[in-house]
């Protein structure tokens, strides 16, 4: 099925622990800067759109070295030119694997003239929506779950400053009434256009939002479905039966977590335009070739591919928090969940045979400065090391209706937050000892408490790895680069493992179940359950 060695089974494996036992365990970033004097220098990369500070990581030039031969040792080149090509890389299901494709300039990638076709269709339709003064929509509600939710939202979350006054996009996602139910209450059916994303438009709890959403049009009086109605779907026939007339296809290589780029899109460009959405694709090709590309040792995406590997299965991090210091970043974490533990969750390689090592870590996290009130406790003073990504944006954009005192106020807003980033990755390196906190003032300090017992409570460990991304501004180019460079991180760590990073049959067996117990729910049988299951049934129904 492969002709792709597995990481464990290459002598540069077995060099990599043995150096993780001599070094590697013990390694301390902030010995490594006191003599390393160019060490910010040499393991910084300028990637498109990206600048990457890799020097806070517990990661040392010769633990590179063997992680750049282990990348060798698995034909990583071989495997990254079977992806341009479109290949059939995705081998369970017999796919291509081509979201490259999609944001790819006209000619220069397969599948070429359909994809232009359709982008051009797409921008041509979203144009027309979000002129209001022709289309009358003021609300546009899109309707899907998992990656046909979560890439589009996250990315018009991003770019509010490139929405236009007077448009409001919404998400549902959730099979929960309570999603959908309060964003309809406040909506016009004269004004509202939805948007209903579902490649076979089949899915459970797209198929029932969408139900739901046109029995609420129809109720308040609206009129013509087929125009308030649009899909972004390759079963046109059953849009149609559901009373939508216009849709848009789309091809099964492309995945659901990486489908944004396509016509699953579409809220993006109504809500940025088509010009935006064009920069979007554009900043992600511009990351494209730099992967495909750029030398190994300054290739971004290669570089964090293997770093993940290093603190997966040398270090045993099992988690790495994502902590975005830009309030248009806070729902990046929840789209790098599905795009990383959907992608690379992974139990068998490619051969489906059990893996020795570890793949996926969990990804977690929350925007800056939210993040620093909750859960950096843990990452400060905690018992587990978790590497953190900060992500922080130079200049912010607030939109053209922002101005006088109150931008004056809001750029002295973003100083603190760039100094807040800045301060975190600085303390969970330098950390601080016992004997220095038992030299400062604590104000709220327990005035019983012995003064060498509260200093051990306010000492930090320190030497706590983190990775600092930069993007000069939060621009459509500059985040279809940052997502892309995400996608091919995921894609190294899943090669270097030799697992299918582009299935998820995991998903399947709790729909599977579920469809089994929808008519239950209803009879109340409970013949062949377990108890737990039959328990919890019974007791819902009471």
């Amino acid at each position: 099925m492969t002709e792709f060695p597995r990481c464990d089974r290459s002598p540069t494996w077995a060099a990599l622990q043995t150096h993780f036992q001599q070094a590697g365990r013990t390694f301390d970033v902030r010995q490594a800067f006191a003599t390393e004097p160019d060490r910010f220098a040499s393991w910084s990369v300028q990637a498109p759109e990206v600048f990457a500070d890799l020097s806070k990581n517990r990661i040392d030039a010769r633990a590179l070295e063997l992680l750049l031969a282990l990348a060798s040792d698995v034909k990583l080149e071989a495997q990254r030119e079977a992806l341009f090509n479109g290949d059939p890389i995705n081998a369970t299901e017999g796919r291509a694997v081509l979201h490259t494709a999609l944001r790819a300039p006209a000619g220069l990638a397969p599948f070429s003239h359909e994809v232009q076709a359709a982008l051009d269709h797409m921008l041509v339709f979203a144009d027309a929506v979000r002129d209001h003064a022709t289309s009358g929509i003021t609300d546009v509600v899109h309707i899907g779950i998992g990656g046909s939710d979560l890439g589009p939202a996250m990315v018009v979350q991003a770019l509010q400053s490139y929405v236009p006054a007077g448009l409001t996009l919404h998400f549902v996602s959730n099979v929960d009434g309570h999603d959908l139910a309060p964003v309809l209450r406040d909506l016009d059916p004269a004004t509202t256009q939805f948007v209903i994303a579902s490649k076979t438009f089949t899915t459970q709890e797209t198929l029932a939002n969408a139900r739901a959403a046109k029995a609420w049009f129809l109720q308040q009086g609206g009129t013509d479905v087929a125009r308030h109605f649009a899909a972004t779907t390759s079963n046109a026939k059953a849009a149609a039966e559901f009373g939508i007339d216009t849709t848009f296809g789309f091809w099964d290589w492309v995945g659901g977590r990486y489908s944004l780029w396509s016509v699953i899109g579409l809220p993006i460009a109504i809500a940025v335009g088509s010009a935006n959405f064009r920069a979007l694709l554009a900043g992600a090709h511009a990351m494209d070739q730099h992967f495909r590309t750029a030398p190994h040792a300054r290739n971004l995406p290669v570089l964090l591919g293997l770093l993940d590997v290093w603190y997966r299965n040398f270090h045993g991090f099992t988690s790495r928090s994502v902590a975005p210091y830009h309030q248009g970043l806070r729902r990046l974490p929840a789209y790098l969940q599905q795009l990383e533990m959907e992608s690379n969750g992974k139990g068998v390689d490619r051969e489906g045979l059990p893996l020795s090592y570890g793949t996926s870590p969990v990804v977690w996290g929350e925007a800056g400065t939210n993040g620093q009130h909750a859960y950096f406790q843990m990452l400060h003073q905690g018992t587990d090391v978790i590497p953190v990504e900060f992500i922080a944006v130079k200049s912010p954009n607030y939109g053209d209706h922002v101005g006088g005192a109150l931008l004056d106020n809001l750029k002295d807003q973003h100083v603190k937050l760039l100094a807040n980033c800045l301060a975190q990755s600085q303390a969970l390196m330098q950390g601080k000892t016992a004997q220095a906190a038992r030299t400062e003032s604590a104000p709220t300090a327990s005035k019983e408490l012995d003064p060498d017992v509260l200093a051990r409570h306010r000492s930090f460990p320190g030497n706590r790895p983190s990775t600092t991304l930069v993007l000069d501004a939060l621009t459509p180019s500059a985040l279809g680069a940052l997502i892309a460079l995400y996608e091919h991180r995921v894609f190294v760590s899943g090669a270097v493992w030799n697992i299918n990073s582009f299935d998820q049959w995991g998903v399947e067996l709790g729909k599977a179940l579920c469809n089994g117990l929808l008519p239950r729910m209803s009879s109340g049988d409970v013949d062949g359950l377990d108890g737990s299951t039959a328990g919890l049934l019974a007791k819902l129904r009471a």
